[in-house]
């Protein structure tokens, strides 16, 4: 059981309660009648933990006009201030409807998203109908836990309809990668209470205070959870107070850690302990006007970084990039760096970046199309390579993963926006001779270098050729297709495998 009140203890619960024996002493009587009825009207964290049903669809990215059949999926949730009801975001994505259920109470109340944040994996839910709130009080959030101080887990568990309680020990609290996301690292807090699927979204509670929010496991850990810490927590809060959620905001840095003394010295450097190397830049023009690659990132915003690259947060040692993460969408962040042998005191502007976002898991989006003559054309994401199956990497998709993963990183300059794949081809004689006909990078198309979906249909729409000729890697195929044949074919396409439009943009 968490702290607070047993609702079985005996003595809270008799039906003769509160009878108090008669004392010897009345003035002690009349103290502990007192402490009992305080007792009694005092709210048990678990009636403010709710069971969140998640009915939702997806798209299929592969097949992108398309989605998956309608899911039942279960999480937790819990009440804060301003009646409203916070949980993971990976518990309400892609829903079509959300229904909550109040502690020990069976009736469903409908609910909706008011914000969400599927970077910090992070959500809030409404519920319109006023009696859901009658009688439960918001819990409050307490600091950062320390480590080795022991917490407990309130959640609905593998859909379970009665509320679990799990007590653990705080092991660790490092920068983690957030897997909802795939692609953002966050603080996150590791303890051995068991966190199963369902109580993803509940509270941590500490002392009666919530000083996390169940997300996660990893498969072939045992006894081993993870939950969102209090500073993430408190910054999305934070964000959505005018309305809106941007996310977190990312330097757009890549920070090493600098401490061969060989090199230091080289630099200019005195002493060992601070300062790590700032490796490269994201191409953000904010941050290339303020940083180059090899300075020496000394401090940012309140916390010195030390030369393994780490900060100190409330007693941690974690990486340096949680020191970025206390700036908002827009601020500003101090900045202590070396360069050419001098200090310098700099000011970073902050702001969110979306241009990795087909790198991470994508949510409430649909996925961005266009089909001509059966050849279906889409982004190229990490969402279209899961559709190659679990463990793609090993498939031999070598062009497919290099063009995603790993051409903006070493070859920059030839790195498109928007990477195109030809997804799949809808079997027709207008298309019956392709040799490649799915999983290709499409690199030309009449010519045309393809850098977004956009110039697809322009290399379509403006051709005065006879045939048309795609260019896909690897190895620069060549394909044609009769193009009066294909402007023929393509509304019977539509119709046959009752497409109900040929592009969604």
């Amino acid at each position: 059981m968490g702290p607070g009140l047993n609702p079985l203890d005996p003595l809270t619960h008799h039906p003769h309660f509160p009878t108090v024996p008669k004392l010897r002493f009345p003035f002690l009587a009349a103290v502990m009648l007192c402490l009992s009825c305080l007792t009694v009207g005092a709210a048990s964290p678990e009636q403010s933990v709710v069971q969140i049903l998640n009915f939702s669809q997806q798209p299929l990215w592969d097949s992108p006009w398309r989605f998956d059949q309608v899911r039942r999926g279960s999480g937790t949730g819990f009440v804060i201030k301003g009646r409203r009801i916070m949980t993971n975001a990976h518990v309400v994505s892609w829903s079509k409807q959300i229904l909550v259920r109040r502690y020990q109470d069976p009736r469903p109340y409908l609910a909706t998203v008011r914000f969400i944040g599927h970077d910090c994996d992070l959500a809030l839910l409404e519920v319109a109908d006023e009696r859901f709130f009658e009688g439960l009080e918001p819990l409050d959030f307490g600091p950062l836990p320390t480590v080795r101080s022991t917490v407990v887990t309130y959640g609905y568990p593998a859909g379970g309809e009665q509320i679990s309680y799990t007590r653990g020990v705080v092991s660790r609290i490092e920068l983690q990668n957030y897997v909802h996301i795939g692609n953002r690292s966050f603080l996150s807090v590791q303890t051995d209470a068991a966190i199963n699927p369902g109580n993803s979204g509940g509270p941590v509670l500490q002392d009666d205070l919530v000083v996390g929010v169940a997300f996660m496991g990893i498969p072939g850990l045992e006894n081993t959870g993870f939950f969102i810490p209090p500073p993430v927590v408190e910054h999305f809060l934070k964000d959505i107070e005018d309305g809106r959620y941007d996310g977190f905001p990312t330097a757009g840095i890549r920070i090493v850690p600098l401490q061969n003394p060989t090199y230091r010295r080289y630099l200019g450097l005195n002493g060992d302990s601070l300062g790590a190397r700032i490796d490269s830049l994201l191409p953000i023009p904010a941050t290339e006007a303020v940083l180059r690659p090899d300075d020496v990132l000394l401090k940012a915003g309140d916390y010195e970084v030390g030369s393994d690259g780490n900060v100190t947060l409330d007693g941690n040692r974690v990486f340096a990039a949680a020191a970025f993460h206390s700036a908002q969408h827009g601020d500003s962040l101090p900045l202590r760096i070396w360069r050419n042998r001098e200090t310098l005191e700099l000011s970073l502007p902050m702001s969110t970046y979306e241009d990795d976002r087909v790198l991470g898991n994508q949510y409430d989006t649909l996925p961005r199309y266009l089909i001509y003559a059966g050849l279906v054309f889409t982004p190229l994401s990490q969402e279209y390579m899961k559709t190659l199956g679990r463990d793609f990497r090993a498939l031999g998709y070598a062009e497919l993963i290099y063009e995603l993963y790993y051409r903006r990183a070493e070859a920059p300059e030839s790195a498109r926006p928007e990477p195109i794949v030809l997804a799949s081809t809808l079997a027709h004689p207008a298309n019956a001779n392709l040799r490649y006909t799915s999983r290709a990078v499409v690199d030309r198309i009449n010519g045309l270098r393809i850098e977004r979906l956009e110039d697809v249909i322009r290399a379509f729409d403006t051709a005065t050729n006879t045939h048309h000729v795609l260019e896909l890697l690897p190895n620069r195929a060549l394909e044609t297709v009769d193009r009066a044949a294909a402007d023929a074919a393509h509304p019977e396409i539509l119709k046959t495998y009752a497409i109900p439009q040929d592009r969604r943009l």
